[in-house]
């Protein structure tokens, strides 16, 4: 044994070493108090000194580390476990980031070493996201653990916890290009940022490809994917992906086409020589042929000479030539008799719109402008309309055939009546006309104040769902003049449809069927819905699908800098969106974030019993998207299980950063309440909100006070996006008092007429919109038309989709229609109408009629 420093005797020297072994081996059994907050790096766990130990085989060994831990990466939610192994070792502890871990976090775990029989000891500590990202940004969260022996103390390496991510967009994308034969081709791949760093694989056609086993590949330092000499071969579509421990993201598709550009063969040799004089030659298109675009080869393909030295004569008007001209002149007979019988039947059909527009239902609604405003026992003429028991009618473009045989409709002020044949009692009549249509409505949404259904013909109309935001325009001349539509409004609810997203996409409104689909219109109809987009074109590109017949979900428009469509337009303003289609069909607006800028707006609801009997009280806080139809269904539901909305609604904009919705309780009352939460705060997953399929999304806290006698609620919630906005609600209430809640936001629905047919439908009076629309659409020599009122309503950078359609102003009024009806200002259109066109005042002049 080694002598000790010092003057003491041996004896003197053995009793302090037994003291300080006793007093080290109880100060290692003693760990941090449970109550104790950890405010800064305290070493709660005293170190024997070395050289202590007495005897033994561990007296003069050092703890030797058989497991380290090791750097690890947290995935999502999930937390990660770090692991020490170590012998000899009395006590192993983990510290991180400067503080010890609690003594009740750590998993131990006691064995021998079989060959040594040294005592081995083992400890685990897990470590959640949450601990991680208090720290985030200022340094790298760091743990290793310190073991203990009787002879001194020894660390181990310092592993690192990293919260692991992929962003979403890529740096740098392939791009299509048009190649030519043997070209070098590269495609540029910078992979989004990530934790770990990205692995990039390429695909072609959805194949995987192997630079080993493909010598012309080449894949780069850089990602990008190199073809050295481009073949027919490599004609595809590429794409670049990434991925590492969190997530697979997928670059935009790049089509590389190889193009083949054409080759003369040898020419032929010279035919022999025709009657005509001449000899000709030829060569072929075929060495190479022309592939995927490329150019044809240069020159003609026949060359043809005068193969005689003298004047060749010929006969003109010979045997074959006569019976030439006897077919051309059989085959202009033919046509001018078929172009007097497609004449003949246009007239007809001519007749029969006229005794239409000459009914009584133009010349009785819409008088001259000199003409007094009607008598009130006249106002019913502008709603007459057809009695549908004088036609029979089909969906699909047929005729309408009349029973009575005479010249024109008769018209009454009644509804529309379905057709009855001999024998059906009225009763029953109306059955009849939905049997076309009946399935079309199979998959009809929960009941029926989620759709409206009206019978229209040629005057228009409009369907609206209450307290919803979403109706549907028919313009006036939108359905064909003789055809009579059944035409029907359905809003879904998200979660019964499957709207397929992918990536960082998210539905932006409610889901929206009309119908019955393949009706023909001549003008486009308007559906107008609300949409929770904070508009910004450098962080969305906003998107509108279309359910085909097969159900699959099909993009038919960009919204804002994408290809124009000819049969579908959207104006996008703040909170609500106007839809063009001339196809009714099933539609969603989708937006796909191109930042982590890119925001959604949330709608904050706080509801509660109105009556608490219990010790229990609970708190509902819903987090749905800032729409009329979501509104409404979260307030239908509260009120089916007896909630009231406890303060008024708040706004909160949710970006697309990946971080979860946070709601917690504070300031509440310690003594009176407390709260039946284990965790301090609950969270709604980010994607659950991002993807916007998710119906009524809401967190419950549920309060218990201590005593019947305790009436007084008062506490605040906050609702915040980690990282991200917040908001809070400041609850003061008194249980055994009625409260009076905050009035909700929704009109009475049942007011409202869900479907006005005819004139009623439309605020700008028929005779009216005749005139602006002769007046604007003609071009003026003043500048005086249709282009400054679409100035005037902001249409001006979409005057394409103006341009394709017949009446550019016709469109321009209908969008009018979908804003302001019915509270618009007719007075101030008519003014800005009249302002156009100061040059021709008179012809924009209205009366007080029909204003």
């Amino acid at each position: 044994m080694g002598s000790w420093p010092g003057d003491f005797s041996l004896d003197s020297r053995m009793g302090a070493a037994c003291f300080l072994l006793v007093s080290g081996f109880l100060s290692l059994q003693l760990p941090p108090s449970g109550c104790q907050q950890s405010s800064g790096p305290v070493n709660p766990f005293p170190m024997p000194i070395p050289g202590a130990g007495l005897g033994g085989q561990g007296g003069e060994l050092l703890p030797h580390f058989l497991l380290e831990p090791e750097d690890v990466f947290i995935v999502k939610n999930k937390p990660v476990t770090l692991s020490c192994k170590a012998t000899p070792a009395t006590q192993i502890y983990f510290k991180c980031n400067g503080e010890w871990v609690h003594q009740t976090d750590h998993a131990i775990q006691h064995s021998a070493d079989r060959s040594t029989g040294l005592p081995v000891m083992e400890v685990r500590i897990e470590i959640s996201r949450q601990q991680v990202e208090k720290i985030f940004g200022l340094e790298e969260y760091w743990c290793h653990c310190v073991a203990w022996s009787s002879s001194g103390t020894s660390k181990s390496q310092k592993a690192f916890i990293r919260i692991a991510y992929l962003r979403k967009n890529f740096e740098k994308e392939p791009v299509s290009r048009e190649v030519s034969l043997d070209q070098e081709v590269t495609l540029l791949c910078q992979p989004p940022e990530g934790i770990p760093p990205a692995e990039v694989e390429w695909l072609k056609n959805e194949d995987v490809l192997d630079p080993e086993l493909d010598s012309n590949l080449f894949i780069g330092t850089d990602h990008s994917l190199i073809l050295r000499q481009a073949r027919l071969a490599d004609t595809g579509n590429y794409t670049c992906v990434a991925k590492n421990i969190v997530a697979r993201r997928r670059s935009t598709s790049a089509a590389i086409t190889v193009y083949v550009s054409g080759g003369w063969t040898e020419w032929s040799y010279w035919s022999s020589c025709t009657s005509d004089c001449t000899h000709r030659r030829s060569r072929d298109c075929t060495q190479p042929t022309p592939r995927n675009g490329g150019q044809e080869c240069p020159g003609l393909g026949t060359e043809t000479r005068n193969c005689t030295n003298e004047l060749c004569m010929h006969t003109v008007g010979a045997p074959e030539d006569v019976a030439l001209y006897v077919g051309v002149v059989a085959v202009a007979v033919f046509l001018v008799l078929l172009l007097a019988v497609i004449l003949v039947c246009w007239r007809r059909k001519e007749g029969l719109d006229a005794d239409v527009a000459d009914s009584s239902i133009l010349t009785a609604a819409f008088q001259p402008v000199s003409l007094k405003p009607g008598k009130a026992g006249q106002a019913h003429l502008l709603t007459i309309q057809p009695d549908l028991s004088t036609a029979t009618m089909t969906y699909q473009g047929s005729l309408c055939l009349r029973q009575d045989g005479g010249n024109k409709f008769q018209l009454t002020n009644g509804h529309l009546l379905p057709p009855m044949g001999p024998g059906i009692p009225r009763e029953h009549s109306h059955t009849l006309p939905r049997l076309s249509t009946q399935t079309y409505f199979r998959t009809l949404p929960r009941g029926s104040n989620n759709m409206a259904y009206g019978t229209f013909n040629f005057l228009g109309g409009r369907l609206k769902i209450p307290n919803t935001g979403l109706s549907l325009l028919i313009p006036p001349d939108a359905i064909p003049r003789g055809k009579i539509y059944e035409i029907y409004l359905t809003l879904h609810k998200q979660e019964d449809m499957r709207l397929p997203l992918a990536g960082c996409q998210t539905l932006l409104g409610p889901i929206v069927s009309c119908g019955p689909p393949g009706v023909v219109l001549t003008q486009p109809v308007i559906i107008s819905m609300d949409h929770c987009l904070e508009p910004s074109p450098e962080n969305w590109t906003v998107r509108l699908k279309k359910q085909s017949c097969e159900g699959s979900w099909e993009d038919v428009l960009q919204v804002d800098g994408g290809s124009p469509s000819h049969l579908y337009y959207c104006q996008l303003e703040s909170r609500s969106c106007y839809l063009f289609t001339e196809q009714l069909g099933r539609f969603a607006l989708v937006g796909e974030s191109l930042s982590m800028s890119a925001t959604k707006r949330l709608k904050l609801l706080l509801f509660a019993p109105t009556s608490c009997t219990s010790l229990e009280y609970s708190l509902r806080v819903y987090c749905i998207t800032d729409t009329q139809d979501a509104m409404k269904e979260v307030v239908q539901l509260e009120k089916q299980q007896g909630g009231q909305l406890l303060d008024e609604p708040r706004l909160l904009h949710f970006k697309d950063s990946y971080h979860n919705l946070r709601l917690s309780v504070h300031d509440m009352h310690s003594t009176m309440w407390k709260s039946k939460l284990l965790a301090s705060y609950q969270e709604i997953p980010f994607y659950h909100i991002w993807n916007g399929v998710h119906d009524n999304l809401h967190c419950t806290f549920t309060l218990e006070r201590f005593s019947l006698s305790t009436c007084e609620l008062s506490c605040r919630v906050w609702v915040w996006q980690v990282e991200g906005d917040g908001q809070s609600f400041n609850i003061n209430i008194n249980l055994n008092k009625e409260n009076r809640p905050p009035e909700i936001l929704l009109d009475d629905g049942g007011k409202e007429a869900a479907a006005l047919v005819g004139p009623s439908a439309f605020k700008i009076p028929f005779l009216m919109r005749q005139k602006i629309i002769t007046g604007l659409d003609e071009p003026s020599s003043h500048g005086a038309d249709w282009r400054v009122l679409a100035q005037k309503l902001n249409l001006e950078s979409h005057l394409g989709f103006l341009l394709s359609k017949s009446s550019p102003t016709a469109i321009l009024l209908n969008l009018w229609e979908a804003q302001n009806f019915p509270n618009g200002n007719l007075a101030r259109l008519a003014a800005a109408v009249a302002e156009i066109g100061k040059q021709d005042s008179l012809m924009y002049m209205m009366s007080e009629a029909e204003c």
